[in-house]
């Protein structure tokens, strides 16, 4: 772990991106109040420090040593603790493909997974795993190197977690008709027109799924009905424009809702203040 360590804070930019397709790495100095944003989907592996992350009512807590899948790219609230300049929080994560998943899973007879996983899982990494990540941080040193081996190594790794305790994650992830998937596409179309109302039937149909089993597995994987997924999507959106526009009403609007005094109950039970307070304590983009 020391060495991974050193890598990681040699290497860390402040994008987080490598010279390694599909390998971020991060480093942060100081603690700082919970924020919201996307998970993306990806393996999550924590070499220094402690982060902690809400999915709506489920809390997730992960430190070195462990890692996170997300399976699905969804709306947390997330914050590092107990760190500091001297002790940053160190990680690396992969990107997380579903078309590589489902290389493996077409070149090994791995066991069906049965249910629906949550869209989060954390476990703890095992010994062959660390030595997985470590060798591919040691790769971002020597590039000529990385062309070659990289592939070879983050399949080796993507293998230890389909084989451990979160395997069924990955597998349903890399499984074209699992319920997983349907979820996923599900979740798609929703960022993808957050500001449009919906009907839940008709999302459940595109997802090739009955109302009831729909609504039942996108709770299991995302801990939201579809309607609140939606909600965290519009307020998240909404924050962003507020970064660039004092106008409350027109944001309420471009986000979908009919209603500015609504927008505006919903966003300060979310965030903690109202819109317009959020705008006037964010600067005007420079001209």
């Amino acid at each position: 772990m020391d060495e991974l360590r050193a890598l990681l804070a040699k290497h860390a930019r402040p994008d987080m991106t490598t010279s390694i397709e599909d390998v971020l790495v991060s480093k942060v100095t100081a603690g700082e109040l919970p924020e919201p944003g996307m998970t993306g989907t990806i393996l999550a592996f924590v070499a220094q420090g402690r982060k902690r992350i809400a999915l709506n009512n489920r809390v997730y807590d992960y430190r070195a040593g462990q890692y996170l899948v997300a399976s699905i790219d969804m709306p947390i609230t997330g914050n590092y603790v107990d760190i500091s300049p001297h002790e940053p929080a160190l990680g690396i994560g992969l990107v997380l493909r579903p078309d590589k998943v489902a290389e493996l899973l077409l070149q090994h007879d791995l066991p069906k997974t049965q249910g629906t996983p949550e869209g989060l899982a954390v476990s703890d990494a095992t010994p062959e795993l660390i030595d997985a990540v470590t060798r591919l941080a040691r790769l971002l040193d020597t590039p000529q190197d990385a062309r070659a081996l990289a592939p070879l190594i983050k399949q080796e790794i993507l293998w230890r977690v389909m084989t451990g305790e979160q395997g069924a994650v990955i597998r349903q992830f890399g499984t074209q008709d699992s319920s997983l998937r349907h979820i996923s596409r599900a979740v798609s179309w929703i960022r993808e027109n957050y500001a449009e109302s919906f009907k839940v039937e008709n999302v459940a149909r595109m997802a090739g799924m009955s109302e009831s089993a729909f609504y039942r597995n996108f709770q299991a994987v995302t801990a939201m009905s579809p309607i609140q997924f939606q909600k965290q999507i519009r307020l998240q959106e909404a924050r962003l424009l507020l970064a660039t526009t004092r106008d409350v009403t027109s944001v309420s609007h471009k986000v979908g809702y009919d209603s500015p005094s609504q927008f505006s109950r919903e966003y300060r039970r979310q965030f903690g203040l109202p819109p317009s307070r959020d705008a006037v304590l964010r600067p005007e983009p420079a001209l």
